[in-house]
């Protein structure tokens, strides 16, 4: 029988505890890396949390002799002693700065180091700066124009009850800023290959998250993480298609509502 889980929002995985008087030997383990990588690192202007998830993506990369691989943030936050909050936040600046890269689902280093934007802390807000002062054009004009003239046109066009419903879903969700695509990478970094990865998102699975995100506690990218981890970690065998069938749980059975009671009272 799973164990019974009493609050998902306490959910956390345990720093790694290091042994005194460790000796590091070859014999135990190592990572081939490029020289040139290693004298680029020593050489950039990251932070110490960019650093470290550098140093802990090169671990489960070159260290395994992959170039990509699927890793999860909660893999990187045992190895640097993080929170998986700022592994996460660490983890997006340094896609944004090149460092890293996105294959699929999988993630990995930048070989092609002379494309790395190697500048001050401030380097990821400088880009964004950057990049949406190129959009401040007189399009922007014209589209506020075209909007305020779809809302006018809105208003003057009675909904029926079920338009008015979703239409009141949808608008609650944009004022809690429900991050959508975020919960979905969530989904697919925790579960890995042991379930169906999500791959896009639509209405039907956004009114879907929208539902999800208030049986959270307290509604976070870390609470949702939390509940899929434990899941994974508490769920039966049987949702990971050791069934007659071969069904395995999507990220549409653990958006539903029930999912999210069983999972909490230890129910699957």
């Amino acid at each position: 029988m799973a164990a019974i889980v009493t609050s998902l929002d306490d959910y956390r995985v345990k720093n790694k505890v290091r042994k005194n008087n460790t000796v590091a030997e070859i014999e135990s383990g190592y990572t081939r890396v490029a020289n040139e990588l290693l004298e680029s690192l020593a050489s950039s202007d990251l932070t110490a949390r960019q650093l470290k998830v550098m140093l802990a993506i090169v671990r489960k990369t070159y260290g395994f002799g992959k170039k990509f691989d699927r890793i999860s943030d909660s893999q990187i936050a045992e190895i640097t002693c993080l929170s998986r909050q700022n592994v996460n936040k660490a983890k997006n600046e340094l896609i944004t700065m090149r460092y890293l890269i996105l294959e699929d689902n999988k993630i990995g280093v930048n070989k092609t180091v002379s494309d790395w934007i190697n500048q001050s802390r401030d380097s990821v807000s400088n880009l964004k700066t950057k990049n949406v002062s190129k959009l401040e054009t007189d399009g922007v004009s014209r589209l506020e124009t075209h909007k305020r003239n779809l809302l006018k046109k809105k208003e003057n066009t009675p909904l029926t009850p079920h338009e008015g419903d979703d239409e009141k879903l949808i608008s609650n969700n944009r004022k809690n800023k429900i991050p959508y695509q975020e919960i979905l990478q969530v989904y697919n970094e925790t579960v890995g290959d042991k379930l169906p990865n999500a791959e896009s998102l639509n209405d039907k699975r956004k009114r879907a998250i929208g539902k999800f995100w208030k049986e959270l506690k307290n509604p976070s990218i870390d609470a949702a993480r939390n509940y899929f981890e434990v899941f994974v970690e508490t769920a039966n065998p049987w949702y990971f298609g050791e069934n007659d069938r071969g069904w395995r749980a999507s990220f549409d059975y653990l958006l539903r509502p029930d999912t999210v009671t069983k999972t909490r009272e230890g129910a699957l």
